[in-house]
C-alpha cells in the first residue's frame, strides 16, 4: 500500500503516506461546491507533473555533480467542462541565477529528463501540456 485517504466530510479528505506518516488534506474547489482552502484533487494532478519533473531532473543533476536548488515551477491547471476534467497544464520554469549559465548540452539533458518523467508519460494525450523553460528556452 502507498497511502490511505479518508473522507472527512464537507468535501474534504485527509491523505496519509504510509511509509513516512506524512499527511495533507484536500478540498473541493469553489467552482465545484468546495471552499478551495486546500489543494483539490485536480490541483494535485497538475502539481504532481511539476514535482515529478523537478525530482527526475534533480536526480540527473546529482549524477552530473550539481544541484537544482531554488529551481521553481509555476503551475496553471486549466479545467474543461462536459465532462468536467483537466484540459490543460501550463508550467513556467523560473531558473535561478546559479543555473542560468549552464551549458546548452546540460540544459538539453535536463529538459529531456523532465519531459520524459513518469507523470508526463501517464497523462492522457488529450490534456494539453505547455512548458515554458524561461531563460533555458
Amino acid at each position: 500500500m502507498t497511502s490511505t485517504v479518508v473522507y472527512e466530510g464537507d468535501l474534504r479528505t485527509t491523505c496519509t503516506h504510509l511509509k513516512s506518516g506524512s499527511s495533507f488534506a484536500t478540498d473541493a474547489p469553489p467552482d465545484n461546491h468546495g471552499k478551495g482552502e486546500r489543494f483539490s484533487p485536480t490541483d494535485l494532478m497538475a502539481t504532481s507533473l511539476a514535482t515529478c519533473m523537478l525530482t527526475v531532473m534533480g536526480i540527473k543533476a546529482k549524477t552530473m555533480r550539481f544541484d537544482l536548488n531554488d529551481l521553481k515551477v509555476d503551475v496553471l491547471k486549466i479545467m474543461k467542462s462536459d465532462p468536467r476534467r483537466v484540459g490543460g497544464i501550463e508550467l513556467t520554469f523560473h531558473i535561478p541565477d546559479t543555473l542560468g549559465e549552464i551549458d546548452e548540452k546540460t540544459k538539453t539533458i535536463l529538459k529531456n529528463t523532465g519531459e520524459t518523467c513518469p507523470v508526463i508519460k501517464s497523462i492522457h494525450p488529450e490534456i494539453e501540456i505547455k512548458i515554458d523553460w524561461g531563460r533555458w528556452s
